[in-house]
C-alpha cells in the first residue's frame, strides 16, 4: 500500500481492496494490467457486450431500469430511464433515409474537489469503461460516442487511448460494417476538456464538445431530446457506464440484492482529509458514514465531514450512523453527490474551509448570468467580512432560484448544512 501523509489535500491509497469492500466496478483494479487487453479478456472482459449484442435494444434498457441503477455523477437520476428517453427520442427515419444520429457521451471531466473515482477506473481498468459505453451505444442505437476527459488526467488519457486502439484491433469498436450501435460499428473518440469546472455539467460539456465556449444551456430541452449537435444524446458519468457490464452479466435481480431498496448496488467513495487511510473504497450503498470513515479510512477525532465535494454538505457526528444512500441522507439535509468524503478533525476551521469553497466557485463562474457572476463575488466578500451565516444562506437561495445552471445553485448546499449543523462556527469567533 502506498500512502502519503494524511491531510485535507493528502494522497490516497492505491493498493489491494479492503477486506470489507464489495468491489464490482473496481473488481479488476490491482489484479490486471490496464494496458493489456488480454488481461481484461481473461477476467471476463467484453463478455457482457457479447450478451448485450444478442439482446434486443429495449431488453438491455429494461434490464438497467429494473436494476434501478442511479447516475453516479451526483444527481442520482435513473440511468435506465435516461437510456429509455434517449431511445424514444430517436425517431426511425423513412426509408431510404440514413438512420438519425444519436450519441453517447461519457462525462470524464472529473473536476469536483475531493473526487477521483473516475480517474481510478480510467487508469486501472479502461476497458471496463469502453465496454460500458459500447453496451449503452447498442441500447440506444448510437454509432458514435465521445469520452470527454479532463485534460490534466495524463495517465487516464494515455490508458484510455491505448485501450481504444486495442479494442479496435479486436473488432469491438471502430466500424466493421455492422449496423449502428451493434458494437463493432461504434466509433469512440476522446476529447479533452480545457480545465473548466463548469464543463462537468452535461449541457455545458456538450457546448464544449461542439467547439463552443463552455456556457450553460437552458433546460428543457434535455440532452435525451436535444443534445450533441441537436441530436438525442445519452450523457453518463464514468462510474455509471463502468457499472453497466456487471448488471448485464449478472442481471438486475442480483444487483438489486445489493445496497438498499431506494439505492441498490455499490458506490465508490473517495475519502480524504484527516484520516489514516485516505483512498477509494467501493462499498454497498447503505453502509454507514461511521463504517466508511472510521472502519475503512481510519478517522480518529471528528469535527465535521463534507460529503459530496465542494458542492456537497457539511455534517457532524450526529449523522455518523446514517446509511450512505440517497433518501436517508436527504432526511438529514445532506447529499451523496459524487461520493467525495472530506474528513475534518478538531482544530480545522470551517470558516476557512467555506471561504475556500466560495472562492473556488467564484473563480469557476462562467459569468454568463448575473445572479451567479455577481452573487459568487458577493458571497466571498460577505464571508470575508464575517457577515452572519443567515445572510449568506439568504443570498445563496436567491442565486439558486435565478441562476442558469447548477454552479449558481452550488453554494446553497454547504451553507444550509452549516446553518443546520455548525451555526456557531461561522457566526462565532472562529478564524
Amino acid at each position: 500500500m502506498r500512502l502519503r501523509s494524511p491531510g485535507l489535500s493528502g494522497g490516497f491509497a492505491v493498493a489491494e481492496a479492503h477486506p470489507a469492500e464489495t468491489r464490482i466496478t473496481l473488481r479488476n483494479v490491482g489484479s490486471i494490467d490496464p494496458e493489456k487487453i488480454e488481461d481484461y479478456l481473461n477476467a471476463g472482459g467484453y463478455r457482457s457486450l457479447a450478451k448485450a449484442r444478442a439482446m434486443p435494444r429495449e431488453a438491455v434498457i429494461e434490464e438497467l431500469v429494473a436494476a434501478s441503477l442511479r447516475g453516479r455523477g451526483g444527481a442520482g437520476f435513473s440511468a435506465g430511464l435516461k437510456e429509455r428517453f434517449t431511445r424514444q427520442a430517436t425517431a426511425p427515419p423513412a426509408p431510404p433515409a440514413p438512420p438519425a444520429p444519436v450519441y453517447v457521451v461519457c462525462n470524464a471531466d472529473e473536476g469536483e474537489p475531493g473526487t477521483f473515482k473516475d480517474r481510478i477506473i480510467m487508469e486501472r481498468d479502461p476497458h471496463l469503461l469502453i465496454e460500458g459505453i459500447l453496451i449503452a451505444a447498442h441500447a440506444i442505437g448510437a454509432a458514435r460516442a465521445y469520452i470527454y476527459i479532463r485534460a490534466e488526467y495524463d495517465t487516464s488519457i494515455r490508458r484510455v487511448r491505448r485501450a481504444l486502439e486495442q479494442a479496435r484491433e479486436r473488432g469491438f469498436t471502430g466500424g466493421n460494417g455492422a449496423s449502428p450501435g451493434a458494437g463493432g460499428a461504434v466509433e469512440i473518440e476522446i476529447r479533452l476538456g480545457a480545465g473548466s469546472y463548469l464543463c462537468g455539467e452535461e449541457l455545458t460539456l456538450l457546448e464544449s464538445l461542439e467547439g463552443k465556449r463552455g456556457y450553460p444551456r437552458i433546460k428543457p430541452p434535455f440532452p435525451a431530446e436535444v443534445g450533441l449537435f441537436g441530436a438525442p444524446t445519452l450523457v453518463n458519468n464514468v462510474e455509471t457506464l463502468a457499472t453497466i457490464p456487471a448488471i448485464i452479466d449478472r442481471g438486475a435481480a442480483w444487483y438489486t440484492g445489493l445496497g438498499t431498496p431506494d439505492s441498490p448496488g455499490t458506490k465508490i467513495f473517495t475519502v480524504s482529509g484527516d484520516v489514516a487511510r485516505p483512498g477509494y473504497y467501493e462499498v454497498e450503498l447503505g453502509t454507514t458514514l461511521r463504517e466508511l470513515i472510521f472502519g475503512f479510512a481510519g478517522a480518529d477525532k471528528l469535527k465535521a465531514v463534507l460529503i459530496g465535494g465542494a458542492a456537497g454538505t457539511f455534517v457532524d457526528a450526529s449523522v455518523l450512523d446514517t446509511p450512505l444512500c440517497y433518501d436517508a441522507l436527504k432526511e438529514k439535509g445532506a447529499v451523496l453527490g459524487s461520493g467525495a468524503v472530506i474528513v475534518m478533525a478538531d482544530g480545522r476551521s470551517l470558516r476557512r474551509m467555506t471561504t475556500s469553497i466560495l472562492e473556488f466557485f467564484e473563480h469557476e463562474s462562467c459569468g454568463k448570468c448575473v445572479p451567479c457572476r455577481v452573487g459568487m463575488t458577493l458571497l466571498v466578500r460577505m464571508i470575508r467580512r464575517k457577515e452572519p451565516l443567515e445572510a449568506l444562506v439568504r443570498e445563496s437561495e436567491y442565486m439558486a432560484a435565478n441562476s442558469l445552471c447548477p454552479l449558481g445553485q452550488s453554494p446553497i448546499l454547504p451553507l444550509r448544512s452549516l446553518a443546520r449543523y455548525f451555526p456557531a462556527e461561522i457566526d462565532g469567533s472562529e478564524g
